[in-house]
């Protein structure tokens, strides 16, 4: 930036408008006054000046003819009898519109009123710039009709800073994409609060949110300047540059505004907000013409959208889901009397974190650990190691443990339908399977009324999407899921951080305990109802239904968003084509890390949309109890979730295959 140099100026701006088209940028925000600077004082009243800043912006007009960016200027404009600053949005030739700045400051180092006009709604009237007449106010839309869901509101600095700013009714009447033009000289903790107003904006809005301040260039008489920027949607960080750069920055991020779309679908409250609230706005339409070939995704996503990559954040989420599982345990326990928590422990991932919320709870409610009443039920398919973990842990962790071989009620159950393996055939199916798991939770329920106690039920919400559970008596059953709202790809991280919390969180496990813990973590997901085959290998979940990882990505976006197949399959194309790019989680081992490319997505989101929206709703619409633990929903028809139990996965699977004829069955 050039003080007081509207001409120089304009051609930076052209500059970057230049860089920002050849990167498929759709809209581009520039600093508060960039044409002439922010800080001039006395010398923005100078013709010579508002005279140049007319020129400059026709200059900028005449170059953006053949530029895709809607470029967002920061300019002073004479208006009336008055000067008013301006965030001039102009596209591919022409001056879409004018929107003055609402607040000006008088605080502090501020005195924008000495030359400034607050700026008004339209009402009619337009302005002049040069050769241009434009709408002008601070009511103004500009609709890119050929992008769906684009609609740019532009405030000016201090608008933000107000308890209710312009864009708050902005984005009632519609407006997606929020822009502010800063000047915003800094101060020690003045980049903290920016942060949070333009975090805490683009949440409450539910929209994305685009800030730009002034830098380099700008007068330092009194004050200093650090040109941040930063792009949020619905309070996630996009992008943001370094602060202090030695020259032009920027911040790009794709947004996705389906995203923001399907959040105020959800959000019935944001709508109520707008019937009252005026939100008399006047639309301007522009069409983009954006490039139809694949130009690359420029945003951070997440493999695991139920585990964040950041280490601090995840340690947040481990302990608010652990805890959350805890207290609605120990609430439970206390409204029905106290009975004693019996619980089926398999070795596995997930009775092994529902037994340490179990022995939390115990310890929060004063109780002796050995109250608890744990139970491995050893069946056809066992494998001493499973069982071996499930033993050494309760012991560990202080629980009653006894061993029940439920093959012998096993056989008499399949004696007494007629079924070919109690003849001696080898036959592993369905029946056979179910049979087993109907067995263990009937035992359960039955030692739970003859010891007052209340069955935990160990099931996650992953296997609820799928329908990955014995119906009734089963797994799918019992008197409160404490695992019923944790995705399966964050139950490893849970106990991990038990683990490494063992002292802070009151878990207080021994060495013994620990070391069978992450046998546990890493023990292949089985159900072992099926006998290992010629080859020795055991029963596979992941290889059955798919992995874990490819349907809860599928989950959240179903569950969080109601993308469509196409969207998800493109989203999870460009988290798990490259097992090397990006962030993994904190703790996941190295040698674990995989990729999958668009074919394997394809074919196991088809599994996802049959299982969900097909069949797998029956079980759903009847789970018993259970705290609901991420964000993105849960699956209790009480809670998230109500559908159907009568499925069709038709028209899910019908807007895939249109998309991706050549990889759906």
């Amino acid at each position: 930036m050039s003080i007081a140099d509207p001409a120089a100026n304009a051609e930076a701006v052209i500059a970057e408008a230049h860089a920002c088209d050849a990167d498929s940028v759709a809209v581009a925000v520039f600093p508060e006054l960039c044409l002439t600077g922010y800080a001039i004082d006395d010398l923005v009243l100078q013709d010579a000046v508002l005279d140049a800043v007319d020129a400059a912006i026709e200059r900028i007009v005449a170059a953006s003819v053949d530029l895709m960016p809607v470029l967002v200027v920061g300019a002073p404009l004479r208006h009336r009898s008055r000067l008013y600053n301006c965030a001039v949005v102009i596209h591919r030739g022409e001056i879409l519109g004018v929107a003055p700045k609402a607040h000006l400051p008088t605080y502090r180092e501020f005195y924008e009123r000495r030359w400034y006009a607050a700026g008004e709604e339209w009402d009619g009237e337009g302005i002049r710039i040069g050769s241009h007449e434009t709408v002008f106010g601070t009511n103004l839309l500009f609709d890119v009709r050929d992008v769906p869901g684009l609609v740019l509101h532009a405030e000016v600095c201090e608008d933000m800073w107000v308890p209710v700013p312009p864009s708050s009714r902005a984005a009632l009447a519609g407006a997606t994409v929020l822009v502010n033009l800063s000047g915003s000289p800094i101060t020690i903790g003045r980049a903290d609060d920016r942060r949070t107003l333009v975090q805490s904006q683009s949440l409450r809005c539910l929209a994305v949110y685009a800030y730009a301040a002034a830098g380099l260039g700008e007068s330092t008489n009194d004050v200093s300047w650090d040109g941040q920027t930063m792009i949020y949607e619905g309070g996630s960080l996009l992008a943001e540059t370094e602060r202090f750069p030695d020259g032009p920055r920027r911040s790009v991020a794709d947004v996705d505004l389906d995203r923001v779309r399907q959040d105020r679908y959800r959000q019935g409250t944001f709508d109520d907000n707008r019937r009252t609230t005026a939100t008399d706005f006047l639309t301007v339409e522009t069409f983009l013409h954006p490039p139809a070939e694949d130009i690359g995704l420029r945003r951070t996503l997440d493999r695991f959208p139920f585990v964040p990559d950041d280490p601090a954040r995840l340690d947040q989420d481990c302990y608010e889901a652990f805890n959350i599982q805890v207290s609605g345990l120990e609430q439970r326990m206390r409204a029905i009397g106290g009975p004693r928590p019996v619980i089926g422990v398999s070795g596995g991932l997930d009775s092994t974190h529902a037994l340490l919320v179990v022995a939390r709870a115990m310890d929060r409610m004063g109780r002796p650990r050995s109250d608890i009443l744990a139970y491995t039920m050893p069946g056809f398919a066992t494998s001493d190691h499973t069982k071996s973990n499930a033993v050494a842990l309760a012991e560990a962790i202080g629980a009653t443990i006894e061993t029940i071989d439920i093959r012998p009620a096993a056989n008499e159950l399949l004696r007494g339908i007629g079924h070919p393996y109690a003849s001696g055939e080898p036959v592993y199916d369905v029946t056979f399977e179910n049979v087993q798991a109907g067995v263990r939770t009937d035992f359960l329920f039955r030692l739970a009324n003859r010891l007052n106690g209340i069955v935990i039920g160990t099931s996650d919400l992953s296997e609820l999407a799928l329908g990955w559970a014995t119906y009734g008596v089963g797994d799918h059953m019992s008197h409160y899921a404490v695992n019923v709202g944790v995705p399966k790809t964050l139950m490893q991280h849970l106990i991990r951080w038990v683990i490494a919390h063992r002292e802070g969180t009151g878990t207080d496990l021994t060495d013994e305990a620990v070391a069978v813990l992450q046998s546990v973590l890493d023990t292949e997901i089985s159900p072992e109802l099926v006998p290992a085959g010629e080859d020795g290998k055991v029963q596979s979940t992941e290889s059955t239904i798919g992995p874990y990882a490819l349907h809860d990505f599928a989950l959240h976006h179903v569950l969080r968003y109601g993308f469509r197949p196409s969207k998800i399959a493109f989203l999870a194309q460009h988290a798990w084509s490259d097992a090397d790019a990006g962030d993994w989680p904190v703790g996941f081992p190295r040698d674990s890390r995989y990729a999958y490319d668009l074919a394997e997505i394809t074919h196991w989101l088809q599994v996802f949309i049959k299982r969900f929206f097909g069949f797998a709703q029956f079980k759903r619409s009847a789970i018993p109890n259970g705290p609901k633990v991420a964000a993105a929903g849960s699956l209790s028809p009480r809670g998230d979730w109500r559908a159907p139990s009568d499925g069709n996965p038709e028209a899910w699977l019908a807007e895939l295959r249109r998309a991706l004829p050549d990889l759906v069955d």
